[in-house]
C-alpha cells in the first residue's frame, strides 16, 4: 500500500495525536489511520420520518393507545350570500 506524508502539521496537533495514540496504546501512524478511517466511513442512510417520530415519542404513547374514531366533517361555511 502506498505511503502518505502529512506536511505542515502544527506542533499542538502533533502532540494531541501523540497523546491520543498513547491512550489507545498504538503508534501515531496507526492512530491517524483509525481517525481517517472513522471520518471517511460512509454515512448510514437516515431513518424515515415515521420511524424517527415513533422512536422520539415512544415514551409518550403506550402500545394500548387507541386512536378515536373520526367524526363526520362539518360542511364548509358559505362566505358569499346569495343574491
Amino acid at each position: 500500500m502506498p505511503g502518505m506524508t502529512i506536511r505542515n502539521l502544527d506542533d499542538v496537533t502533533k502532540q494531541r495525536l501523540r497523546m491520543r495514540a498513547a491512550r489507545h496504546g498504538v503508534s501515531m501512524e496507526e492512530e491517524a489511520r483509525r481517525i481517517l478511517k472513522e471520518a471517511l466511513r460512509p454515512a448510514a442512510a437516515p431513518a424515515g420520518l415515521g420511524k424517527r417520530l415513533r422512536d422520539r415519542f415512544a415514551h409518550v404513547a403506550a402500545a394500548e393507545f387507541v386512536v378515536p374514531k373520526r367524526q363526520t366533517p362539518r360542511s364548509a361555511p358559505q362566505w358569499d350570500e346569495p343574491a
